[in-house]
């Protein structure tokens, strides 16, 4: 099994890069998990204050329960992942079932800060786009698919977001094996990726 990480601070465009690198790949060999699943289960908590959490600090994150489900994985087991819910800030009931597969490809901002979920990956990918441009993103997509309205996006953005993603994720791109502009001159490094991957599975 070929694993992939695909690091990148909110709104850098990683969910379109795993798309590009599916593209023209056979979806029955590749398998994705995201780290949004995986934030820490908080049924202790009231609904305030599971709001105030702050999920851009690895500490957030189960990188334990992250890091077995994968090793799960490369041993031939299913999983069941968790589903966590961004409306009520917890994990709902529900599970997906999912398979191993020849790839998998592992996306999330903090994935590569964690060593034990680092060394799982083959190839590390970092997704780097400017800052104004990842701001815009979360703001269209807070308000559309998280029910957010614009201050509250831009107080989370000011006062979590970007300290955060200067602390915890930033740095997290010297680990990269690739890093990835988000823009129009992106086509080569998806090919480099995407090469490894068709080597890999073919």
């Amino acid at each position: 099994m070929l694993i992939i990480g695909i690091a990148g601070g909110t709104g850098s465009g990683k969910t379109t890069v795993v798309h590009q690198i599916m593209n023209e790949l056979p979806l029955t060999e590749v398998g994705i998990i995201s780290q949004d699943h995986y934030y820490r289960e908080t049924t202790n908590l009231s609904y305030e204050d599971r709001a105030k959490i702050n999920f851009d600090h690895p500490r957030a994150i189960d990188f334990d329960l992250l890091t077995e489900h994968l090793k799960q994985l490369k041993a031939g087991n299913v999983i069941e992942q968790p589903v966590y819910s961004f409306v009520t800030h917890n994990r709902t009931d529900d599970t997906i079932l999912t398979h191993p597969r020849k790839v998998m490809i592992v996306e999330g901002i903090l994935i590569l800060s964690d060593p034990k979920l680092r060394e799982l990956f083959d190839i590390k990918v970092f997704v780097h786009a400017d800052p104004d441009e990842r701001l815009i993103r979360r703001l269209k997509r807070d308000i559309a698919e998280r029910g957010r309205d614009m201050d509250e996006v831009l107080n989370r953005y000011q006062n979590t977001l970007k300290p955060m993603h200067e602390q915890f994720i930033e740095p997290t791109k010297a680990y990269a094996d690739i890093i990835i502009p988000n823009d129009r001159y992106n086509t080569v490094a998806i090919d480099v990726v995407r090469a490894v991957i068709n080597q890999r599975i073919l």
